[in-house]
């Protein structure tokens, strides 16, 4: 789930190697290492423009880069990690895309197959019609359905001081489903493009009815334990952010102000994202996962293009949406593909090159502040 874009437009918005192997910069050096000195540099301009921390890693063919700026407990004063686990939001997009097309590539389910061919008359009403919606439009965001982050009662529930109450409130998927149902879709089912986040609550839903088993078990399964991503979760109702962490901080509210009250969101039922963006990670985790994912190691070649088939998206802080993957054009040149997330208290980017061998992963700990882009543009384009 994308909680700034929510915010901003409803409607918008790891190759494994030996540690032994790599060289490492703890972050009290990172101002030191000439060849992440702008990186680190855009991490400490995020600070200085209001969140509370940054913390990241960038990994390539020789080396693991780690830096952080800021701070991670605003009530200690205790440090930003670049070790951090934290909340991903909507980076877990990529997760489920990926089990779609393995299933694809298995034969389990075709990316053409309409939603009513696995979930039938879920998605009905208010001129909503599964029978008419594919797999595919679900993951490149070209179904029309409604987000139903869109939802006024969702939005204040969930990022206003009503978030204090509503916290540990638990939502099952079809709930979910439920609040997009109430209203009509946004165009026809391939004529148009609008990141909905329900779109991911049904793909997960998919998953579930192919493989007969919960889809946090098939990313497990098939993601996380043959990359051996030991810091990546899928918490389902769980309120907790596993140690390491930092704290998570929002200024809960739709018109967030540098001055207003600040809250610790840190714990949080993150079934309100479910599929859509309830998972726990890494920057060292997710920099191995996109690193394996364009290097080949999860999806066959014809998967992997059926991906990065990405349609061009105006105005948003990436260039074009794929299968669950988004590629963001580089000023300097090139481009870098992955993707964004947002929950409460938490914003994430992870991107890497077209090739898998230069990735980068961070992740902010407050949710009304700071440059994400900028990281990125240092990163790859540094002057």
């Amino acid at each position: 789930m994308t909680v700034r874009t929510v915010r901003a437009c409803a409607a918008g918005l790891a190759a494994v190697a030996a540690l032994a192997a790599a060289s490492f910069t703890s972050p009290a050096a990172a101002a030191d290492d000439p060849g992440h000195r702008q990186t680190q540099a855009a991490m400490d301009a995020a600070v200085k423009n209001g969140v509370p921390g940054v913390a990241g890693q960038v990994k390539d063919t020789y080396s693991i880069w780690a830096g952080a700026s800021g701070v991670g407990n605003l009530k200690t004063g205790q440090p930003r990690s670049a070790f951090d686990r934290y909340r991903i939001g909507s980076t877990t997009k990529t997760f489920v895309a990926t089990v779609l097309l393995q299933m694809e590539a298995e034969g389990k389910l075709s990316l053409d197959d309409t939603l009513d061919r696995w979930l039938p008359g879920v998605v009905q009403g208010n001129g909503n019609d599964g029978r008419k919606i594919t797999v595919r439009q679900l993951l490149n965001h070209t179904s029309g359905v409604f987000s139903y982050t869109s939802d006024p009662d969702f939005l204040a529930n969930g990022f206003t001081e009503k978030f204090l109450e509503h916290r540990y409130d638990t939502y099952t998927p079809a709930q979910l489903v439920g609040i997009a149902m109430r209203y009509q879709p946004l165009f026809a089912p391939g004529t148009g493009w609008s990141y909905s986040n329900t779109d991911y609550v049904l793909a997960g839903m998919v998953v579930e009815k192919v493989a007969g088993r919960p889809y946090e078990d098939e990313i497990v399964r098939r993601v996380i334990t043959p990359l051996g991503l030991y810091a990546t979760s899928v918490p389902r109702t769980g309120t907790s952010l596993p140690v390491p962490s930092s704290r998570a901080y929002s200024k809960l509210s739709l018109q967030p102000k540098p001055e207003g009250p600040t809250y610790d969101v840190t714990e949080l039922n993150p079934s309100e994202a479910g599929a859509a963006g309830a998972m726990i990670s890494s920057s060292d985790d997710l920099n191995r996962f996109y690193a394996a994912l364009l290097g080949g190691r999860l999806l066959p070649a014809a998967q992997l293009k059926e991906m990065k088939t990405a349609i061009p998206v105006a105005g948003a802080p990436f260039s074009a949406y794929g299968l669950g993957l988004m590629r963001t054009d580089l000023p300097c040149g090139g481009s870098v593909w992955g993707h964004g997330g947002g929950i409460q208290g938490s914003v994430t980017q992870a991107v890497t090159t077209p090739d898998g061998k230069h990735s980068l992963a961070f992740n902010l700990n407050g949710d009304w502040a700071g440059d994400g882009q900028a990281v990125v543009t240092a990163e790859y384009c540094p002057k």
